[in-house]
């Protein structure tokens, strides 16, 4: 199958392109970076440089691409996310998700790709009841309804899957990533925060939170291309949703690093922000039961108990 990856030399996308081109499919990865794209061949797939908001560049390369299928994994995410500052910080991701997609989506349909896959998260459901680990009928958080420094990335995750779904795409919502490339590994900056102490356990660490190993999450999109159902959404997570006061302190100890510290809400609010200590202290997790289902997706990793110990 001829694919477009947009987003190849993302955190997933260098996870994805090696099982694409190992289930035998013709793939073109695209970049901000002529350099990543560059990079993209000597891998073995066809690099292009394209700027993901222009919409005459991302048709003109579609058009001589002529892809079969579409998988966006566009992203601009901060190495370091400071709650405080994510309204400024997400800016561009959140234009990806929004304008790029649209983008995206029109170049996929007006050069007759037959399938469109999309990356949203797992971790923008409109709060339910205490304990409610959502499944894919849950809506999503609107704007209006969440902490302002979320509230524009609310509105641009749900405009992604508006417009993925209403093309007859697959929506892929992916848990929190970790290992190779992502924020939670040794070297990521989640993993040198836990090793210097500056992630504690806020409040009761009641927030749950639900993961995903990367090369799973990119072997589930490997699946969903054959099997998933067109005009849906999948929740990408593990089997294992767990609290912060779990995670947090079992990511210390599997790194090597001190016990978290611990902070009252009260206290830690000035330095993690509304958003910070709603995720540390009220947040949701996710079933991935309708992907294991329907896509015939087993992850390596069904824990992030285990993954943290041989996964990092």
């Amino acid at each position: 199958m001829r694919i477009f990856l947009a987003g190849a030399t993302g955190a997933i996308g260098r996870r994805l392109v090696p099982m694409l081109l190992d289930e035998g499919h013709e793939v073109t990865g695209a970049s901000r970076s002529p350099e990543r794209a560059a990079a993209l061949d000597a891998a073995g797939a066809h690099g292009v440089a394209c700027d993901a908001l222009d919409a005459k560049a991302v048709r003109e390369t579609l058009e001589q691409v002529r892809p079969e299928a579409v998988i966006h994994e566009l992203t601009s995410i901060p190495a370091a996310i400071d709650p405080r500052t994510m309204e400024r910080d997400f800016e561009l991701n959140d234009r990806l998700r929004s304008e790029g997609t649209r983008i995206l989506v029109d170049a996929a349909q007006a050069v007759g790709a037959q399938r469109i896959v999309a990356q949203s998260i797992a971790f923008s459901y409109r709060p339910g009841r205490a304990g409610t680990i959502h499944d894919e009928q849950d809506p999503l958080i609107a704007g209006a309804e969440a902490a302002r420094p979320y509230a524009r990335s609310a509105e641009a995750v749900r405009a992604l899957e508006k417009t993925v779904l209403a093309a007859g795409g697959i929506v892929l919502r992916y848990g929190y990533f970790y290992g190779p490339g992502t924020a939670i590994v040794r070297d990521g900056s989640t993993g040198e925060a836990v090793k210097a102490r500056r992630l504690p356990v806020i409040g009761g660490g009641h927030g749950v939170w639900s993961f995903v190993h990367i090369d799973d999450a990119a072997a589930a999109t490997v699946a969903a291309l054959d099997r998933g159902t067109p005009a849906s959404a999948y929740n990408i997570v593990d089997d294992a949703p767990a609290e912060a006061r779990e995670w947090i302190p079992a990511l210390a100890e599997a790194l090597g690093a001190r016990p978290p510290l611990r902070l009252p809400a009260w206290l830690a609010r000035p330095l993690a922000g509304a958003y910070g200590v709603q995720v540390m202290t009220k947040a949701q997790g996710a079933s991935g039961a309708r992907a294991r289902q329907e896509l015939g997706w087993t992850p390596a990793h069904p824990s992030w108990r285990e993954g943290f110990e041989t996964g990092l």
